[in-house]
């Protein structure tokens, strides 16, 4: 007997769900994104305009996009993820629709219903793809889990209070509890 055969999605699913529909393509599967909470929307504002700001006073030549963004990770048309923050430094993996390939750095913001999806299948999907920074900011711990995959390093847990250093900049540092408190 022939065992039941799940549907594999592919690229144009993704780009003709309905408007109201937000998800995720992994490996040919959808998975929905719930809405976010005030927290996650005051971290992912505080961290986009820092990182846009610190990018715009450089005078560097990466973009930094907050969700919705779609990123497509892979060369396959059957994974299409929207990170909270993707800063892209390559500007030929920028299209009208998104990025092609992997950014150089994605944040995602950890709420109670995708905290296995960031901390475990994104980070594996993330690290295969060729991001070179992972950061999995989580307000429930209060705390950001950085990962480097660029190096041999290991992950490394930052409390909010204290400063990030981030690894694709030299002289970038953040401390999530400071953009918190703008926003109280």
């Amino acid at each position: 007997m022939a065992l039941a055969q799940t549907k594999i999605y592919t690229e144009d699913d993704y780009y003709n769900l309905p408007e109201d529909v937000r998800a995720e393509l992994i490996d040919g599967q959808f998975y929905d994104m719930s809405a976010p909470s005030r927290i996650h929307q005051e971290i992912l504002g505080g961290l986009y305009f820092t990182i846009r700001q610190y990018i715009r006073e450089k005078g560097g030549s990466c973009k930094a996009y907050p969700a919705p963004f779609a990123v497509k990770l892979f060369a396959d048309d059957k994974t299409i993820v929207e990170p909270d923050i993707s800063v892209i430094c390559d500007s030929d993996r920028l299209t009208d629709r998104g990025c092609t390939g992997a950014p150089d750095w994605i944040i995602e913001i950890v709420s109670p219903g995708n905290r296995k999806m960031d901390y475990i299948k994104k980070n594996s999907l993330y690290s295969d793809a060729g991001v070179r920074e992972y950061w999995i900011v989580d307000p429930d711990k209060q705390r950001t889990m950085i990962y480097r995959y660029d190096g041999d390093d290991a992950p490394v847990m930052i409390p909010f209070e204290q400063p990030a250093s981030v690894g694709i900049y030299d002289d970038l540092q953040i401390t999530v509890a400071e953009l918190i408190a703008l926003n109280g």
